[in-house]
């Protein structure tokens, strides 16, 4: 689920890329289709564009639209979300909303701790990302660095 473009592009084809992520009932009916859609067409070879055209298609005919209050949580320490964070970049929650200005939740400005994730960017998907530490990583050991 990496980004098409932008700083993290990178890390969109990374065979390494590992982001354990438990999705709450709301999120796995209307986001975990999705992840499964773009890894359908990624494991079939597709190229960027393609799954880029597959994914506006799916959204329209068969993707259940964004529930209200559907989160994850990413807080297993076997994470690996890109060459530069490597292992334990922190543990978060995220919740999945239409797409909305990042201030409207706090985010990316001073002395909050919510930030708007660049994942989806609204392009191919109308979708924005807010994470929120969680301090606690899934086993209760503290997530002391964030």
């Amino acid at each position: 689920m990496g980004p098409f473009d932008g700083d993290n592009a990178a890390n969109f084809w990374n065979p390494k890329v590992r982001g354990p992520v438990c999705y709450n009932p709301p999120a796995a009916r209307s986001i975990l289709p999705l992840t499964y859609k773009r890894t359908e067409m990624i494991l079939a070879g597709q190229s960027k564009a393609e799954i880029i055209d597959g994914i506006k298609i799916f959204m329209k005919q068969q993707l259940p639209p964004l529930e209200p209050g559907a989160m994850s949580y990413m807080l297993s320490k076997d994470q690996y979300l890109n060459d530069g964070a490597h292992h334990n970049w922190m543990a978060h929650l995220m919740f999945y909303t239409p797409l909305m200005q990042g201030a409207d939740w706090g985010a990316d400005v001073p002395n909050s701790p919510v930030m708007l994730n660049p994942q989806f960017n609204g392009a191919p998907e109308p979708i924005d990302v807010f994470m929120v530490p969680a301090g606690k990583w899934s086993d209760g050991t503290a997530d002391p660095a964030r």
